[in-house]
């Protein structure tokens, strides 16, 4: 038996040497773009519903911060709105009245107007006076003078009444800016999911008071994974931004799971090799970082190890 335990060890050593490197060509880490969702509004959280592991939909509401104070001066603006409303005038009524005294004027002119016409006819024939067409001459000029007051008093009402409605409506502008403020706080106090995803972390609870900023939970969409990888520069000349790779994780007992990913990012720099990441060549130093997309079936898990095989076809695991 001694013999052969020596052979099957000199085999073993004889395999060892002759293996110059890993049998993949990149590893790293599977990370998410993670973010981070913080209250926009201070207040108690009056309801919050997200728990760790939950999936989300975007736009979805989560929970509601007090508001209670934004809502009650967002109706007290509304409340002088309405103020300032019943005090602007219409200048209508005042400007009909004095329009139908001029309509009445203009018609005693035009019967005066007539009436001359026939006295200088009449004394043609020498059946009138001059002193009676000087005397309609004198009623027609005066009348001509109170129907240009009657005008210009129109045209005053008109002016007057909408320069003082022009600075009530401008004062009510201003107050509706005010009032949008304050819906804008009393908005942000619904709390929104932004996007589709996993509920990393949850930071808060009901009960709890918020502060603007105050981080409520962390979300990250998990349905597509990134590997970063890390490659180094005798091997950045194989990959290209699109490139279909495949990529593997183990899954215990010698036994390995594939995926298939594409290239989505290239570093523009090298870096130094992380110490937790092993490349092809570990005499490299300098390394360039990849990420890989790598859509989700659930068995890929944020920070899990993947190695990436760069000119491998997706195959069965093993």
């Amino acid at each position: 038996m001694k013999p052969f335990a020596s052979l099957i060890l000199l085999a073993a050593v004889l395999s060892s040497c002759g293996n110059d490197g890993p049998d993949y060509d990149a590893s790293g880490n599977f990370e998410a773009d993670e973010v981070i969702v913080s209250a926009q509004q201070n207040g108690q959280i009056l309801s919050f519903t997200p728990n760790e592991g939950d999936l989300l939909k975007a736009g979805a509401p989560v929970g509601q911060i007090d508001v209670a104070s934004a809502r009650l001066q967002k109706e007290q603006v509304q409340a002088s709105m309405q103020a300032l409303r019943e005090r602007t005038s219409s200048v209508e009524p005042q400007v009909e009245l004095t329009r139908r005294q001029l309509a009445v004027q203009e018609a005693q002119l035009r019967q005066l107007l007539r009436e001359r016409t026939r006295t200088e006819n009449l004394i043609k024939a020498d059946a009138a006076t001059q002193k009676q067409l000087d005397d309609l001459n004198a009623q027609i000029d005066q009348l001509q003078k109170q129907t240009a007051v009657t005008r210009q008093q129109i045209r005053v009402q008109e002016t007057g009444v909408a320069t003082q409605n022009r600075g009530v409506l401008s004062e009510r502008g201003s107050l509706s800016k005010v009032a949008e403020q304050y819906e804008l706080q009393v908005q942000k106090g619904r709390i929104i999911n932004p996007l589709a995803g996993t509920v990393l972390t949850k930071y808060a609870f009901a009960g709890e008071m918020a502060t603007v900023g105050k981080p409520l939970y962390r979300i990250a969409d998990t349905d597509t994974l990134t590997l970063r990888a890390y490659i180094t520069g005798d091997q950045l000349p194989q990959v290209r931004l699109g490139q279909a790779v495949t990529v593997r994780i183990d899954q215990g007992e010698d036994r390995s799971k594939t995926y298939p990913g594409t290239v989505g990012w290239i570093s523009s720099k090298s870096e130094f090799t992380p110490k937790t990441i092993q490349t092809k060549d570990e005499r490299a130093n300098l390394v360039y970082a990849l990420k890989i997309r790598v859509k989700n079936d659930g068995f890929l898990k944020i920070g899990m190890y993947g190695e990436v095989l760069l000119n491998a076809a997706v195959g069965q695991n093993r």
